[in-house]
């Protein structure tokens, strides 16, 4: 099977490429290849009923499929480049943001319109957090909802289907150089194509390593971030979430210096678990639809950790800390903030007496048996810190999930045009290493599809 351009991958990367490329050059013969299933054959099998845990489905509903690990998000889309990635130094400043800008235009126009654009600029907020040794970063945030971005999703798919050949549950096993393009060898046969995109996400991580040592791809050492979700009252950041929705705040440790960061905040939203290589970590959902809130809100508490020499293997660091938890847990752990500073574990009691209404079923249990100290104090500092812009959160009834990895890939040397040292090979989102968010993974399969389309005219 022979096309024009070859995208491995159908997260928003690899969506984004396909849109930009269809929109501007319909004669192009595009085909994505994806490991997962389409948008509408993605269901996980937990429905905290019959199925409470993770049963290791052969490819992962949430992780994998249409739409990438984003597709079952909350669907924030943030518009910055303070964080979510560094696309802004290959691109240009101005060229990134112009980027997010256009990909929230073709999600309006694909079903989000009326989604509510928040922003951080000139709140009062800011200053609260500055008088309190916090740091509240500069973004505009679109918020879709799960819902709503799924309603995107299946939009952009029901537009795209006609134009490209999708093949689904198709994994790529190797990516050969060939004479005039590439050969890609998968589970159901060979594909090649004159171009080829990779866009394979975090989940596809390993994988994109393999491809660099196979291809001579220089690669460089990523950070991972290991923390916990937090789950409280909803009240608790209302006037936060109300104003804001997500609010990025950086704490600096007084212990360690470290950084400590929130994030994926999801006011009125679910904790949820999501497998990635086997190994079952905890995120949260938030919805725009008011039917579906729920009266919690979730955040993550993130603590980066970036190895050199003689230890490089940062998503193996995190990997084992998530492996012991699901050793100890069964798979996710939760424990009751006044639990953990009283050095007790968590038991069915004590949750079931709590305040606040867990959303996940997970193990109750002791996560200082799980998380480094150095790590566990951070976060523990965090939530002492936050107390004072959003009172209540340290209180004994807290929840804190664990534990919240989130790996990247070793980051690929690339040039401005996201392309490797090979010639029409590119590779784009957060299997790069340069993304983190689905606004910066967007935005670079807009980038990469111009680039793609400039060769040609």
């Amino acid at each position: 099977m022979k096309y024009d351009v070859l995208i491995v991958g159908a997260g928003p990367g690899g969506i984004f490429t396909a849109y930009e490329l269809c929109q501007k050059e319909p004669s192009l013969k595009i085909a994505v290849l994806e490991c997962g299933n389409p948008l509408d054959k993605r269901k996980c099998p937990i429905d905290g009923k019959k199925v409470k845990s993770c049963i290791g489905c052969k490819t992962c509903a949430i992780m994998n499929g249409f739409g990438g690990a984003g597709a079952f998000s909350d669907g924030k889309y943030n518009i910055t480049n303070q964080f979510g990635g560094t696309l802004y130094e290959y691109v240009g400043r101005d060229e990134a943001l112009s980027l997010m800008r256009y990909v929230d235009e073709i999600n309006l126009s694909h079903g989000g319109k009326g989604t509510k654009l928040y922003s951080t600029a000139n709140t009062a907020i800011k200053k609260k957090c500055f008088e309190n040794d916090l740091h509240l970063l500069d973004a505009q945030v679109r918020h879709l909802g799960t819902d709503i971005n799924y309603i995107v999703l299946e939009n952009l798919y029901n537009e795209l289907k006609d134009q490209v050949d999708f093949h689904f549950r198709t994994e790529v096993q190797t990516v050969e150089k060939t004479a005039d393009g590439y050969r890609l060898t998968t589970d159901r046969g060979e594909f090649q194509g004159d171009i080829c995109v990779i866009s394979v996400g975090r989940s596809g991580s390993k994988w994109m390593e393999s491809v660099c040592t196979a291809l001579d791809i220089p690669t460089r050492s990523n950070r991972v971030d290991i923390g916990v979700r937090v789950e409280l009252p909803a009240a608790v950041f209302s006037h936060l979430t109300d104003e804001l929705y997500e609010s990025k705040i950086v704490y600096r440790t007084k212990q360690f210096e470290d950084l400590v960061r929130t994030f994926c905040m999801n006011p009125h939203g679910v904790v949820v678990n999501e497998n990635t290589n086997g190994i079952v970590t905890v995120n949260g959902h938030s919805y725009e639809d008011p039917a579906l809130h729920t009266e919690n809100t979730n955040f993550a508490l993130l603590v980066s950790k970036h190895f050199s020499e003689p230890f490089r293997d940062s998503n193996g660091y995190g990997e084992s800390i998530a492996r012991l938890s699901n050793m100890l847990g069964g798979g996710v752990m939760v424990q009751r903030f006044g639990d953990l500073i009283r050095g007790r574990r968590s038991n069915r009691q004590r949750i079931a007496e709590s305040y606040v209404v867990p959303t996940l079923a997970a193990q109750p249990g002791d996560l200082s048996l799980v998380m480094p100290k150095r790590i566990l104090d951070g976060i523990i500092e965090m939530i002492y810190a936050l107390d004072k812009i959003a009172p209540g959160t340290a209180n004994d009834d807290t929840l804190l999930y664990g534990v919240e990895v989130k790996f990247y890939n070793m980051e690929v040397e690339i040039d401005s045009n996201l392309r490797t040292k090979h010639e029409g090979l590119y590779v784009i989102g957060d299997c790069s290493g340069v993304t983190h968010s689905l606004s910066h993974a967007s935005a670079s399969g807009v980038h990469v599809a111009r680039h793609i389309l400039s060769l040609n005219a």
